[in-house]
């Protein structure tokens, strides 16, 4: 049997994961599983699943989900220093698919496992891509893309060398707003903004969607996963999101993934990984389809990916700021207290501030720079949005 944990488990990444491991429940160890708020749904996979442990990082939710497992034998825990004990608890497989920052530790105390890392939290990248891959060179880990963006480049470079590589492609469905005229995006809602138009996936990342900022981020995993040039990546809007992405040769060949909107295929690759096998997902009509449609984004209404290069260009700790403060002012989007516009002038004034007086484009030299650099960008975007309000 293979030992595998799931991290983030309640989420859609998680359970999309789950639904694949219980169509064969039988080949499977399940070490631990990790989530949030929703107690009731770990303890539930917990138990299908004969989890050895269950952890909520909700400190105040441990009682709720001890009670839920009480008489099954599986070992309760909650706060952020217990997601990061069950990381490091040894699996040949791990899935990290909890959202933002918050991912960081417990991806890189799986790396030090020495096993499999399947990454679904690009924030890990993003905030401390060179010091993830030299933990994973240095472990002896392995880490296989879960974005379906980063899926489809990894399997489209299969075989091929990478010096080969011209540019590469990933795809963006232009989220909840696409169509929506320049001028009334100023009035975007949270709920306008969080029913993604192709894909089933939680507030948070519905709403980076639409602001593309999750693209944004994927740019900047791109660079630090397959070690190419800013200027060798770009972003095509494709309504359809069917073709994940595409790789540039030097002949002038492209080479796509093309596949349904189902997180289960870039999860069902990593899961059974080098073997290709049957999963649950659709088979595409392309006769049915019959068109597929693309158009370059508008950098006005997409600012976070003029950011997003910055970033790059910029290097450094730069990305987990960049992170760090999108995530703030998301959370104050979330909250009503600015605009959907607003986010990206918000994340630019405080790299802007962060260039120009705290070393940001210094490499870090430990994981507790990042954190470091992760914190102050917060409480600088903090502070400008309360001085705006």
């Amino acid at each position: 049997m293979r030992r595998i944990s799931i991290l983030g488990a309640t989420g859609s990444i998680g359970q999309s994961t789950i639904d694949l491991i219980r169509r064969d429940i039988a080949s499977y160890d399940v070490i631990a599983l990790t989530g949030g708020r929703n107690v009731d749904q770990l303890a539930r996979d917990a138990i299908e699943l004969g989890a050895k442990l269950a952890v909520t990082c909700e400190p105040a939710l441990f009682g709720a989900l001890k009670d839920r497992l009480a008489g099954t034998g599986i070992e309760a825990a909650a706060g952020d220093v217990a997601v990061a004990e069950a990381a490091s608890r040894p699996a040949e497989w791990i899935m990290s698919a909890i959202v933002g920052a918050a991912g960081l530790v417990p991806g890189m105390e799986a790396i030090r496992q020495g096993g499999t890392l399947a990454l679904a939290n690009k924030e890990t990248l993003v905030a401390a891509g060179p010091l993830v891959m030299a933990a994973t060179r240095d472990h002896n880990a392995r880490i296989l893309p879960v974005d379906s963006e980063h899926s489809a480049v990894f399997q489209a470079l299969v075989g091929e060398d990478i010096e080969a590589v011209e540019r590469i492609i990933i795809t963006a469905s232009g989220g909840a707003l696409r169509d929506w005229p320049f001028e009334r995006l100023a009035r975007a809602t949270v709920a306008d903004a969080s029913t993604h138009p192709n894909w089933a996936m939680g507030q948070r990342i519905t709403i980076d969607s639409a602001s593309m900022f999750n693209k944004a981020l994927e740019l900047i995993e791109t660079r630090e996963f397959f070690g190419v040039d800013p200027a060798q990546i770009e972003v095509v809007i494709h309504p359809e999101s069917l073709v994940h992405a595409l790789v540039g040769f030097r002949d002038g060949a492209l080479m796509a993934h093309v596949g349904a909107s189902d997180m289960r295929h870039a999860i069902g690759f990593a899961l059974n990984w080098p073997e290709r096998r049957e999963l649950p997902v659709a088979r595409l009509d392309l006769a049915k389809i019959g068109t597929l449609t693309f158009r370059a984004p508008d950098p006005q209404r997409y600012p976070a990916l003029r950011l997003a290069q910055s970033v790059m260009e910029a290097g450094g700790q730069s990305g987990a700021a960049f992170n760090a403060a999108k995530e703030i002012a998301l959370d104050a989007f979330i909250a009503g207290r600015i605009g959907f516009l607003d986010m990206a002038g918000f994340v630019e004034d405080v790299l802007d501030k962060m260039w120009s007086s705290d070393g940001l484009n210094r490499a870090a030299n430990s994981l507790d720079d990042i954190l470091e650099t992760d914190r102050l960008a917060r409480r600088r975007a903090s502070d400008l949005i309360a001085i705006s309000a």
